[in-house]
């Protein structure tokens, strides 16, 4: 697949705009379909297309393994981080009328947001980390870059 340049053109094209559009996803969610599991999903399907076409060193050279960990980590800790936030604030574990009390659904929506925002950045990674795993597994050249 790295040798066809149609694949390596497309890639490139497509790259960004599959991105924009997972961001769409992910803040769209609020208002309609979509959401932080999608927009994850998405997202991180640009990067595994990427790493097909170019190879798992040029993927781990764009997005590396050890900053994903540090992302998956960053994402759950958001989305608890607003839980735990909402019981120190006297209401209930993701309970986002306590974020803000003047007006609770300003804080519904902020609540909403931060959490499906962790949720996205936590399904991008884990999505990317098991695509390396598996994408590496018994194969000697894939550390190598396709030309």
């Amino acid at each position: 697949m790295s040798d066809n340049p149609v694949f390596r053109v497309t890639t490139k094209i497509l790259f960004a705009p599959i991105i924009v559009y997972g961001l769409y996803v992910q803040f769209h969610g609020d208002f309609g379909p979509g959401g932080g599991f999608q927009a994850g999903v998405i997202i991180a399907a640009a990067f595994i297309l990427y790493g097909l076409v170019f190879g798992m060193a040029a993927l781990r050279r764009l997005a590396p393994p050890r900053i994903t960990a540090v992302f998956m980590a960053i994402g759950v800790l958001l989305y608890s981080g607003v839980g735990v936030a909402n019981l120190l604030l006297g209401g209930n574990f993701l309970d986002y009328n306590t974020i803000d009390k003047h007006d609770p659904a300003h804080g519904q929506h902020l609540g909403i947001l931060l959490v499906e925002a962790g949720v996205g950045i936590t399904v991008t990674s884990v999505m990317m980390v098991l695509f390396f795993a598996f994408a590496s597994y018994g194969d000697p050249k894939a550390n190598e870059e396709r030309p």
